[in-house]
């Protein structure tokens, strides 16, 4: 079995870049993993199409909270209908469908969480971030 706890993680973990209260937000939404009790909420400023930026707000387990950062990082500056491509092969890899390599690179450090996909228990933590931007963008 992989370690889940790779550096990218840990470091998204420890270190969020966006993890903050942000202003000026155009859409909002609260994410809830019931199963564990890990909440966000994630607030995004869309203009144009284009997500200028995205931050999270909320607590939860190290897994959590690192993806929903990666998330934000990979999204922001993406046109939308990129952020839902996005979300979808995320979507797939943690659920144990095979990616090409092409599409693993298309999501950069999230890629890494890969190995969640044989832990069910941690699936839905590293899919909460996901999914809350997956409910405002829309699939």
């Amino acid at each position: 079995m992989a370690n889940i706890y790779t550096a990218a993680l840990m470091e998204h973990n420890a270190h969020p870049d966006y993890k903050y209260d942000m202003e000026g937000a155009t859409d909002e939404h609260e994410g809830v993993n019931p199963s564990c009790g890990d909440e966000m909420v994630l607030k995004l400023r869309i203009e144009d199409g284009v997500i200028e930026e995205a931050a999270f707000t909320g607590h939860g387990c190290a897994v959590s909270q690192a993806s929903a950062d990666m998330m934000a990082d990979l999204v922001t500056g993406e046109t939308v209908e990129e952020a839902r491509r996005l979300c979808g092969l995320f979507m797939k890899m943690v659920k144990g469908e095979t990616l090409t390599d092409e599409e693993k690179e298309d999501l950069d450090e999230a890629a890494q969480l890969e190995s969640i996909s044989h832990m069910p228990a941690r699936v839905k933590c590293a899919e909460l971030g996901w999914r809350t931007l997956s409910e405002i963008i829309g699939e």
